[in-house]
C-alpha cells in the first residue's frame, strides 16, 4: 500500500420455500449445497506457494522496473498461461506496457514498467466486466536491505491468483461465471498509483461497462488494532458508490467465512486517509464501484522485515474465500451494482 511519507530519492505509499422431502431428496440437495460452496476450493497451500516465489531473494523486492519486478510480472504471466486463461479482447499479451515518462513526478522518474492481466469471458453477459486487482510491486533493494513485501502485496498478488485458479477450476468442469472477470496485477503503486492510473486511463474493456473492483492489498497478517481479535478484514469504501456493492460483500461475507467487518477507515474523517492511498481509488475516481481489503499495518509495514514467515495463512486463506465468494456472487447477480 502506498505511504503518505517521501522518503530519501521515493516515495512510500434463495428465497427458499418449504416442502418435504425423502432422506434420499434430502442427502441430494445437502450435496448440492455443499458443491455451491466453491469458496471452499480456496487453498492454503496454493496460496503458500505462490507467494514463496514472489517473495524469493532473487525477485529483490520487486521494485517498479527493475529486474526483480520484470521476473515477478513473467512468473505471473506464465502462471494465467498455465492455467489456460487467455488474455483481454483485443489484446495479444499478458503484459500492458507502461512508458516511464508516465510514472514521473516531481521527485522521481522510474522505468518501464507493465501492468499483467488475464481474462475469463462471462457466459450471458460477457461484455460486462468485474475487476479483481492487486498490486505486485514493493520497493526493491534499499541499503543493501531487501524490503520483500511478503504482506505488501505479495498476500494480495497470491491472492488474485488463487481466485483465479478456482474460477478457472469451474469453468473446466462447464461452471462459467455469466459476467466476465478481469484479473489485473498492478505495477508502480508503491511510487504514485501509477499502474491503475494508466490502466484506467488505457483500459481494453470500457470502463462504462465496468460494474466493480475488487481491490486487495495486505490480506496477509492482523494489525495493532486486532492483534486479540477473532478473524477480521477492513474493508474500505464499499458503500460510497454504491450500497449494492456493500451489501453484496456483507452477504458474501456471511455465506462464507463470516470475518469480523471492520470499516473503521471507511470514515470520511479517517486521518491515515486510507481510501485514497491504494489502487482501487483510480477506478472510484472513474464512479467505479470499488472495495479496498486490506488488513491494515503492523510493525514489519515498509521494512525489510515484512517476511513470508510471518505470514497468517489460516486468515489470509479466510479472507480469499471471502473475497471469492464476494467475486462469484457480483459476477453472477441478476443486476451489476446500482450506483447510489
Amino acid at each position: 500500500m502506498k505511504k503518505l511519507l517521501l522518503l530519501s530519492a521515493f516515495c512510500l505509499f434463495g428465497m427458499g420455500f418449504v416442502q418435504c422431502q425423502s432422506p434420499q431428496s434430502a442427502v441430494q440437495s445437502n450435496t448440492t449445497e455443499v458443491q455451491k460452496a466453491y469458496f471452499t476450493r480456496i487453498s492454503s497451500d496454493s496460496i503458500k506457494k505462490s507467494l514463496l516465489v514472489l517473495t524469493a531473494d532473487s525477485l529483490g523486492g520487486r521494485r517498479t522496473g527493475e529486474p526483480g519486478q520484470r521476473k515477478a510480472a513473467h512468473y505471473l504471466a506464465n502462471y494465467y498461461q498455465k492455467l489456460g486463461i487467455g488474455t483481454p479482447p483485443n489484446t495479444n499479451s499478458y503484459f500492458q506496457p507502461i512508458p516511464a515518462s508516465f510514472m514521473t513526478n516531481w521527485q522521481m522518474k522510474l522505468k518501464d514498467s507493465e501492468n499483467v492481466w488475464a481474462y475469463i469471458e462471462g457466459s450471458e453477459k460477457p461484455e460486462e466486466v468485474l475487476v479483481i486487482s492487486a498490486h505486485f510491486d514493493h520497493m526493491g533493494i534499499l541499503l543493501d536491505k531487501i524490503y520483500y513485501g511478503a504482506d505488501d502485496n505479495g498476500s494480495g498478488t497470491s491472492a488474485v491468483m488463487e481466485i483465479a485458479r478456482v474460477f478457472q477450476s469451474l469453468i473446466e468442469e462447464g461452471i462459467r461465471p455469466k459476467r466476465s472477470v478481469l484479473f489485473l496485477h498492478l505495477t508502480g503503486e508503491e511510487f504514485g498509483l501509477f499502474g491503475s492510473k494508466f490502466y484506467t486511463q488505457n483500459p481494453p474493456i470500457s470502463l462504462k461497462q465496468t460494474i466493480a473492483n475488487l481491490n486487495i492489498d495486505m490480506i496477509g497478517r492482523r494489525s495493532t488494532e486486532h492483534l486479540s481479535t477473532q478473524d477480521y478484514i477492513f474493508l474500505v469504501g464499499s458503500d460510497k458508490l454504491s450500497q449494492d456493492l456493500h451489501h453484496t460483500a456483507e452477504r458474501a461475507n456471511k455465506e462464507s467465512v463470516n470475518l469480523v467487518l471492520d470499516y473503521k477507515f471507511n470514515d470520511d474523517n479517517d486521518p491515515q486517509r486510507i481510501y485514497y492511498r491504494s489502487d482501487h481509488y483510480n477506478f472510484a475516481k472513474h464512479n467505479i464501484p470499488a472495495i479496498f481489503f486490506y488488513n491494515g499495518t503492523h510493525d514489519d509495514y515498509h521494512l525489510p522485515s515484512d517476511t513470508f514467515d510471518k505470514i497468517d495463512f489460516p486468515i489470509l486463506t479466510k479472507r480469499t474465500q471471502f473475497i471469492f465468494e464476494t467475486a462469484w456472487q457480483l459476477a453472477n447477480g441478476e443486476h451489476r451494482p446500482k450506483l447510489n
